[in-house]
């Protein structure tokens, strides 16, 4: 009797060492493959930006821009406040003077200087750009004036302005952003309408995975995979949620990120009770607007 209550013993103790093993120690390794990388619905057209900007999709974060004018006579200071007027009145932009922590800082020297025969009137142009997938996001420009103009419109500053803005010369003579001023030269209606498309981009942050990789080697899963904030403003706090098979696994906390930076998530040996894992996915959750949801998600299946 006790030599068969022995032998049970035995049998029960193999049987979960037996089911140990084959929870908790790895036979084999499973490759994922990517599944799909769910693209965007949200694009821009950068023709049109290549055409008569520095860099496709130069814009600021905001169509908001606060600026400060600094050290110039009253002329220029003018010039540059009713080149800001105009440019509110033919655009959505809008232009707030601040004591500090300016988008644009505008100056003025009295100075003379020379570009072969022509005498250069001002400077301008972004100072800060942030790459963030189809933009380039302009955190900070600088103005400097150097003359007056000649002009009842304020031709040179509005021609500043628009470099800050991130546009480049125009080979046409009548527009504003030709390299040589004249009175009579205008703003160009393909300014006017560039401005009106890539400003009515909201602000919003745009969270997407990049490199994301999965592979399990028996019941453990190791993930890797970058979150990059691609969009116009900053993102708050968010989640990453990992399932298998459709059930969640684990809940990562991501800190906030910058516009254009990611961050980097690595976690290895990540136990899975699900039996037979054909699909693992990462999802991302905001509780705030991004302008795009739809990459928000990668899903993998196993290499066949």
């Amino acid at each position: 009797m006790e030599g068969r209550i022995i032998n049970g013993f035995l049998v029960v103790v193999i049987i979960i060492l037996l089911l140990s093993i084959y929870w908790f120690i790895p036979f084999k390794t499973t490759e994922f493959d990517l599944e799909s990388n769910s693209n965007s619905n949200f694009s821009v057209n950068s023709y049109e930006s290549t055409q008569l900007q520095f860099y496709e999709n130069m814009r600021f974060p905001d169509k908001k821009i606060t600026y400060k004018i600094e050290n110039c006579p009253i002329k220029r200071k003018k010039d540059m406040e009713r080149a800001l007027e105009i440019m509110e009145q033919e655009t959505i932009l809008e232009f707030y003077p601040v004591e500090k922590n300016q988008q644009i800082t505008i100056t003025c020297e009295e100075t003379t200087k020379l570009e072969g025969k022509l005498f250069i009137a001002g400077e301008g142009g972004p100072t800060n750009i942030t790459i963030a997938g189809n933009f380039n996001v302009i955190e900070a420009g600088k103005i400097l004036l150097m003359k007056d103009s000649e002009c009842e419109r304020p031709n040179v500053a509005i021609h500043e302005l628009l470099h800050v803005l991130g546009f480049d010369h125009s080979k046409n003579p009548k527009n504003i952003m030709y390299e040589i001023s004249k009175c009579d030269q205008v703003i160009g209606e393909d300014i006017l309408d560039f401005i009106e498309k890539i400003y009515s981009i909201p602000s919003n942050p745009d969270l997407l995975f990049e490199d994301a990789k999965a592979s399990m080697h028996g019941k453990y899963l190791d993930i890797n995979f970058s979150i990059r904030n691609n969009g116009l403003k900053d993102a708050g706090e968010s989640k990453v949620k990992v399932l298998a098979n459709g059930k969640e696994i684990k809940e990562i906390e991501i800190p906030e990120i910058d516009i254009g930076y990611g961050r980097k998530v690595s976690i290895a040996n990540l136990w899975v009770k699900q039996i037979d894992v054909q699909k693992i996915e990462f999802i991302i959750e905001t509780d705030f607007e991004e302008l795009d949801k739809a990459n928000n998600k990668v899903s993998f299946e196993i290499k066949k």
